[in-house]
């Protein structure tokens, strides 16, 4: 991957420093608490009172409360310094879990999410906004892979876990554990993260926020946010229903539902990993490459739901090309934009937009086509994205990451 670089490169370790490590640490504490709900639906529908769609509906509302309140929360924190941003969002996502836990109907559940929904995104934007400035731009890819890993964690050991302690000690501990990771993250970026030095510019050299916003009328910025919602979309109309397909239909039984989110988790880690590595030389091959692998396996999985083998292998494979675009879609957006933070988060709620698309026209399918539904809706998604992710192939820039005549400013929080 650092092939065109000079020989001065940097490995991976000088390359990502250990606050990037402690970013991905905050987003793992997020992810958890948003996927908790696909891991825990049959429970809290009993514990809340309603049905499974009902549930579904609360993923689609912390996608909304991202999507909405994230770039608002952004804002109004553009010209606090990082590591006091970052603190803020972890306390009112703190806030967010409790009242989860506390939480004795739909409606206050509703509120929970949102609350946290809104601090999610925001911390999600700041954050991949500042790895990606803690690094050389050639590995910038390479960084994004590392604070993203905090995603794929969350689904490999952090939804197994909810579940888990959802399932054993009941619904409200899956939210008291994630408020006890969130302290965790807090205190690790207390400890190790650092205001970078740009964020001591003086107040006139930071751009506004119109001149972020600018990047929006770039016909390439906009179809590389189109893409990421597709792609996200694909994936979430099968995850956000994992559970209940993999029980009702698959038939597993409940207490092997950990194991198998588990084992999805590696490959989302896994995925990650491999698409880190080739997100800054080959952005657009890769996401046509995983995008397209994505539709297939969604495809398979639709078909074989029912047969237990070829069911467990589709997931499998709709964790290792589905959400682990990430890396590449967040250099992509970045060479066709900028790294400032609102614009990472912009793109970070575009990103949710393909959860609410999953979520939930997946939930409005259901009641009238069955469980099966919300799978044909994700190979539908994976071919627009597909069709969306083409017109960058004639962008050397974005192709291959070689420098344009004219780079986006870079842009500080």
């Amino acid at each position: 991957m650092d092939t065109m670089t000079s020989p001065t490169t940097h490995t991976s370790s000088p390359a990502v420093p250990l606050a990037v490590y402690v970013l991905a640490a905050g987003i793992l504490a997020m992810t958890t608490s948003e996927f908790a709900v696909a891991g825990l639906m049959p429970q809290l529908a009993e514990g809340l009172g309603t049905g499974i769609e009902q549930i579904g509906y609360l993923v689609t509302v912390f996608a909304v409360a991202m999507t909405v309140g994230g770039p608002a929360l952004t804002v109004a924190l553009l010209r606090v310094p990082p590591k006091t941003a970052l603190l803020t969002i972890f306390a009112v996502f703190l806030v967010g879990n409790v009242i989860a836990a506390l939480a004795s109907s739909y409606p206050v559940m509703v509120v929970a999410r949102i609350i946290s929904g809104v601090a999610s995104q925001a911390f999600f934007g700041i954050g991949v906004s500042l790895s990606a400035r803690l690094v050389d731009e050639r590995v910038r890819g390479r960084a994004s892979g590392v604070a993203m890993s905090g995603l794929m964690l969350g689904t490999l050991l952090g939804l197994p876990l909810a579940t888990f302690v959802g399932g054993r000690f009941g619904w409200q501990a899956a939210f008291w554990a994630i408020s006890g990771l969130t302290l965790l993250a807090a205190a690790l970026t207390i400890r190790y993260v650092r205001n970078p030095a740009a964020s001591a510019a003086p107040e006139a050299a930071r751009p506004s926020i119109r001149e972020e916003l600018a990047v929006l009328r770039r016909p390439q910025f906009v179809l590389a946010l189109v893409s990421s919602t597709l792609i996200i979309g694909a994936t979430f109309s099968a995850f956000s229903f994992l559970t209940p397909v993999l029980t009702g239909i698959t038939g597993f039984s409940q207490n092997l539902v950990p194991l198998l989110l588990l084992a999805y988790g590696a490959a989302t880690l896994v995925g990650n990993t491999i698409v880190a590595r080739l997100a800054d030389r080959h952005t657009i091959s890769t996401l046509l490459t995983g995008t397209g692998l994505n539709a297939v396996f969604l495809t398979g999985f639709a078909l074989f739901t029912d047969v237990p083998p070829l069911a467990l292998a589709f997931v499998l494979g709709i964790g290792l090309a589905g959400v682990t675009m990430n890396p590449a879609m967040a250099v992509r957006v970045q060479r066709a934009g900028s790294t400032a933070p609102l614009v990472n988060t912009i793109h970070a709620s575009f990103i949710t937009l393909g959860v609410i698309l999953g979520s939930a026209i997946g939930s409005a399918l259901i009641p009238a086509h069955g469980l099966r539904a919300p799978m044909v809706l994700g190979v539908v998604l994976a071919v627009l994205a597909l069709l969306t992710i083409l017109p960058a192939l004639t962008s050397r820039y974005l192709r291959d990451g070689s420098r344009p005549d004219t780079e986006p400013a870079r842009a500080t929080v």
